[in-house]
């Protein structure tokens, strides 16, 4: 008996439009009809977003293997209200070297029209234009790589296959010293050294700020020791300096921490493998054991160097006698709680800036300004959490960021913060739980660094540092509010019945051989919004019961499931995790849905 796969769920593909326009393809307006006979993954991302640009990551190894069948475009769905600026868009596609076609789509129509629901979300349409697959999170391009495979072949023997070049146009290269640098340090000679991100190198400059010293780094992406011209980075971002005078760098999209040798210009490894860390992988060990995920950001914090981990909400540290790597605090879940460390939810730390008793941090996501105490107990200073974000001076407690980068100490014991879609400095002074506007007009400042009574700004979409003198007061600047702008979804008051849809991919199965394969956790926003449901469990489906007294609130969901080749001759089978936060916005009323499906991989069928 012959075992045939299941046929897919054929729906067509929805077309792409959005008000902002097509980047990288010449000034072409693209259609599906323009891409019939292609594979296309249509990838919706926004550029805040770092579990979107571990995607784009992921993504380039497949746009090279099948680059003859295969079209990735992104649709650009903003998220918070500076990425929604067409400019910002085409500063973020050359920032992370996006190299297919991008849909601008400040208005979120092609988003609704494919009802994502998540950042990242990925499309599978085949060369006939039917939708054949969805998959919401990381980590599933292995999967989506087996559909390309299947679909290339059906379609070549139905002849509506069609292979040749794509539509990416490749930007104009532009003549600056720096191209979207990240961070900045003082080094004890006067000069700047400045991590160049988008060109993969470390740029010494002088003391101006911008006669280029020298370079450090091939300038091409890759993970290889040496001396100035032979290392390689992948967008290195923050530096932090030793006692011994040698620099700790943030190599990012390496998942690494390497040292630099200011001196001879050497490139070390410290810490990671080059490999992404998962669920399940170690926390813990050896240095150059340990898996890292997208360090933003180093500072020497208690004789430590501390890692700002994006990539998995936590931090960490690096000890510098025992060489090994340790999670310091966070759960890995996304949002804003205080607390013990252990405990505590951040949401892609970006800056770090230590002093002698408080680890400042830029918690970037929940737009957000925290500290860690000595004792290791975690504290907000500005921000409420993941969808409340704006320009607002005045007392603390109701200030509003707009996703920050950066966090400087100034000399009095307050703090610099590089309000980096807000375009602004902004400064916290904890002696009177003020909050003030030190500049605006910086575009997507983040970092700063002080040199004497100047504070140095990194301004990274105008490829420059900028030099500001400490002003006496704070500019005053008009208050703004903004909430995400994503559509509440209507669901009725009591029971809600939650849907993880999870189809292994062709020839895999759950992985079951250590317990349970998948896991959901679910929290709200307000706390109050759920009477029943919340916490974590190993089934993908649950029951929900809201309180009808709460009008509206986000439902925080996450996921995560295991799955590994179905081959038992295979003794150690290739294993995959697939993994997704939602944050959905709700409102509740009489007429909504008693169903919320979220499609981690596959297809919702009911």
């Amino acid at each position: 008996m012959t075992h045939t796969a299941p046929r897919r769920a054929r729906v067509r593909a929805p077309e792409l439009i959005g008000k902002g326009g097509w980047l990288n393809t010449g000034g072409k307006e693209l259609t599906l009809v323009d891409l019939r006979g292609k594979c296309v993954v249509v990838d919706f991302w926004t550029f805040c977003c770092i579990n979107c640009l571990h995607v784009l990551d992921e993504l380039r190894e497949l746009e090279e293997k099948h680059r003859d069948t295969l079209v990735v475009i992104g649709v650009h769905s903003p998220k918070f209200v500076h990425e929604a600026e067409h400019q910002a868009v085409v500063d973020a596609v050359e920032r992370y070297g996006v190299a297919h076609p991008v849909l601008d789509d400040p208005e979120l129509a092609t988003w609704k029209q494919y009802a994502v629901r998540a950042w990242p979300t990925l499309a599978v349409i085949d060369p006939e234009g039917y939708v054949v697959a969805q998959h919401a999170g990381e980590g599933h391009v292995h999967a989506i790589e087996r559909l390309v495979t299947e679909l290339e072949a059906e379609h070549e023997a139905k002849g509506t296959l069609r292979r040749g070049d794509g539509p990416y146009v490749p930007p104009e290269p532009e003549p600056t010293s720096l191209r979207f640098p990240g961070k900045a340090l003082l080094l004890p000679s006067g000069n700047l050294l400045v991590s160049d991100t988008t060109r993969h190198q470390l740029v010494e400059l002088e003391e101006d700020g911008e006669t280029v010293v020298r370079r450090i780094g091939s300038g091409t992406r890759g993970f290889a020791d040496g001396g100035p011209r032979e290392a390689s980075f992948n967008e290195p971002q923050g530096l932090a300096l030793l006692d011994d005078g040698s620099v700790v760098v943030a190599d990012t999209v390496n998942h690494a921490l390497r040292r630099l040798d200011p001196a001879s210009g050497e490139v070390t490894t410290l810490a990671g493998t080059g490999r992404q860390w998962w669920q399940g992988s170690a926390t813990s060990g050896p240095a150059r054991e340990v898996d890292l995920s997208s360090p933003w950001d180093v500072a020497l914090f208690g004789g430590k160097v501390w890692i700002a981990m994006a990539g998995v909400h936590q931090l960490w540290t690096y000890d510098l006698v025992t060489r090994t790597v340790a999670v310091a605090a966070g759960t890995t879940n996304e949002g804003l709680v205080d607390g013990p460390a252990a405990e505590a939810w951040f949401a892609q730390p970006s800056g770090l800036a230590a002093t002698a008793d408080r680890l400042w941090l830029a918690d970037s996501e929940t737009s957000a300004l925290r500290w860690v105490d000595g004792d290791g107990q975690v504290h907000t200073a500005v921000g409420t959490g993941l969808f409340d974000f704006g320009h607002r001076d005045g007392a603390a407690d109701q200030a509003l960021l707009q996703h920050p980068l950066g966090v400087t100490a100034l000399p009095d014991g307050s703090v610099a913060v590089a309000d980096t879609y807000n375009h602004a400095l902004r400064r916290y002074d904890p002696a009177t739980g003020e909050v003030t506007t030190l500049a605006t007009d910086l575009r997507e400042p983040s970092d700063a660094v002080l040199v004497g009574e100047d504070i140095v700004v990194v301004e990274s979409a105008r490829h420059r540092l900028t030099r500001l003198r400490l002003p006496e007061e704070a500019v005053r600047v008009e208050s703004v509010a903004h909430r995400t702008r994503r559509a509440a979804t209507e669901v009725a008051p009591g029971r809600l019945s939650l849907d993880v849809i999870f189809q292994a991919p062709a020839g895999q199965k759950l992985d079951t051989r250590y317990g349970p394969s998948t896991r959901l956790l679910v929290s709200s926003t307000p706390p109050e919004l759920l009477l029943k449901g919340e916490g974590a469990d190993t089934d993908l489906a649950r029951e929900l019961e809201l309180n009808p007294a709460v009008p509206e609130g986000v439902l925080h969901v996450s996921a995560m499931a295991a799955s590994c080749d179905d081959d038992p001759a295979t003794e150690y089978p290739a294993c995959h995790v697939h993994q997704q936060d939602w944050g959905v916005p709700v409102r509740l009323t009489e007429t909504g849905t008693d169903r919320l499906p979220l499609v981690l991989a596959g297809m919702d069928e009911g």
